[in-house]
């Protein structure tokens, strides 16, 4: 498994799409995912806005950043659900979308048909992802706002397909659909990351940048591979095939931690998600993930974490 699939997996995303909209020109709207829009039981500590466009064009815009044009087939991704204008002229006085969307229960995707134009009509569904947690470290390596043409990519037929198909409100009640709308929406977004990096300088800083570095690369799947290994920078130097001084330089400088303190927090990722979704006691947990004793892990995840073991457990909801 990659760095990057192995992240997602820790981090476990949890996705849907809320709205089927079709505008007729000229439209302007503000736009973010609220808890509301959301099934119950979707994580929030970290919530991802995106929009799939499926006809027509639109234009995006984050804070004072000027608009970004957006066409059929592409994915717009708000990575950290900032409040964004959406539309086709955004020069226009934005309506908050909330004003002219009718209701709708968490098992349908609402459906949108608004505006006076009658030449050019614009067609896109809006979704989330969320995840429970906080800290998020491939959401920091991202931009606030990713445009990814999914048809170029190679799933590219069968997701549209599948999108025009399952974001009708009557599918959306038939069994398994929201976990069809949830797969298709971490799907795209894996889509929209993996090719935001192979875009990505070659001198990059960041956790991303790391993955497109092949001894960064091979120092990290080790890393991950065998999270309770009582690892040392010496080792994971030798895995990525450079000495140890040139090893934690590079690491540090692209990665902007030790090679060490990247363990720590990786170890707690995937002590937290142990947490969430297994019934393992806290102590098996704490071998499971590097550490001897239950106390020694129980200070590292508070200090890492900002909560204890226990408390986080008890935070969760209830499978």
């Amino acid at each position: 498994m990659d760095a990057l699939s192995d992240l997602l997996r820790v981090l476990r995303f949890t996705g849907g799409v809320f709205l089927d909209a079709t505008f007729r020109t000229p439209w302007c709207v503000y736009s973010q995912v609220t808890r509301e829009d959301c099934t119950p039981d979707t994580p929030s500590a970290s919530l991802v806005a995106f929009h799939y466009v499926l006809d027509g064009h639109v234009e995006i815009s984050i804070g004072d950043a000027p608009p970004r044009a957006c066409r059929a087939g592409d994915l717009i991704v708000v990575v950290r659900n900032d409040v964004h204008r959406f539309g086709s002229d955004l020069t226009l006085p934005p309506m908050h979308v909330e004003s002219i969307l009718r209701e709708a229960s968490h098992e349908d995707v609402a459906q949108l048909d608004t505006g006076n134009g009658d030449d050019v009509i614009s067609r896109f569904v809006c979704g989330y992802l969320g995840t429970s947690v906080k800290s998020h470290p491939l959401l920091d390596a991202l931009p606030d706002l990713l445009v990814a043409n999914v048809r170029e990519r190679p799933c590219a037929e069968w997701v549209e397909s599948s999108f025009r198909f399952a974001a009708r409100t009557h599918v959306a009640h038939q069994p398994g659909a929201q976990d069809v709308l949830a797969r298709l929406s971490e799907l795209l977004f894996v889509e929209a990351v993996r090719e935001y990096i192979e875009h990505l300088p070659p001198e990059g800083t960041d956790w991303l940048s790391a993955l497109r570095d092949p001894p960064l690369a091979r120092a990290l799947s080790a890393l991950h591979g065998r999270v309770a290994h009582p690892w040392t920078t010496e080792q994971l130097a030798d895995e990525a095939l450079m000495s140890r001084s040139a090893f934690a330089e590079r690491f540090a400088r692209t990665l902007g931690v030790p090679p060490m303190t990247y363990l720590t927090r990786w170890r707690m990722l995937v002590a937290a998600q142990r947490l969430r979704e297994s019934r393992a006691s806290i102590g098996q947990i704490a071998a499971d993930v590097g550490y001897e004793s239950e106390s020694t892990f129980t200070r590292a995840y508070t200090r890492e974490m900002g909560i204890t073991p226990g408390a986080y457990r008890r935070s969760q909801p209830a499978a």
